[in-house]
């Protein structure tokens, strides 16, 4: 009888774990870049150049702020995610779709570390 897996074995889950750890390296890394881009005044020495050049690089450096705190906002969800998925890896129920209650694919999981659904019930949310 062939019966269908419900977990990931303890292998297969430290391996995720791997992954995981990985991306929240280098995720949290990305995040204290923006914040510092975000923190830092830059001049870039305009205090003698002429005023309609000093307003539109201040509107130049106004979009690149919002922008790096959008990248900085979706940053810090990804981390939460990825520490989310190490929670779920901890209870052992990682991998398990939260909608079908089947198992994620292997190559799902690789690509999106943090997927808590199958690409059927992704496809099916719309």
């Amino acid at each position: 009888m062939n019966k269908e897996k419900n977990r990931y074995s303890d292998v297969e889950l430290d391996e995720f774990r791997g992954i995981i750890e990985k991306k929240l390296i280098e995720a949290n890394e990305d995040l204290v870049i923006l914040k510092g881009s975000l923190s830092h005044k830059d001049d870039h020495g305009t205090d003698d150049t002429g005023r309609s050049f000093k307003m539109m690089e201040d509107g130049a450096e106004t979009l690149m702020r919002e922008e790096n705190a959008q990248l900085a906002a979706r940053s810090e969800k990804f981390i939460k995610n990825l520490e989310n998925a190490l929670i779920r890896i901890n209870n052992k129920t990682y991998g398990v779709c939260r909608k079908t209650g089947k198992l994620i694919s292997k190559e799902r999981l690789k690509l999106v570390p943090h997927a808590t659904l199958s690409i059927e019930a992704k496809m099916a949310e719309g």
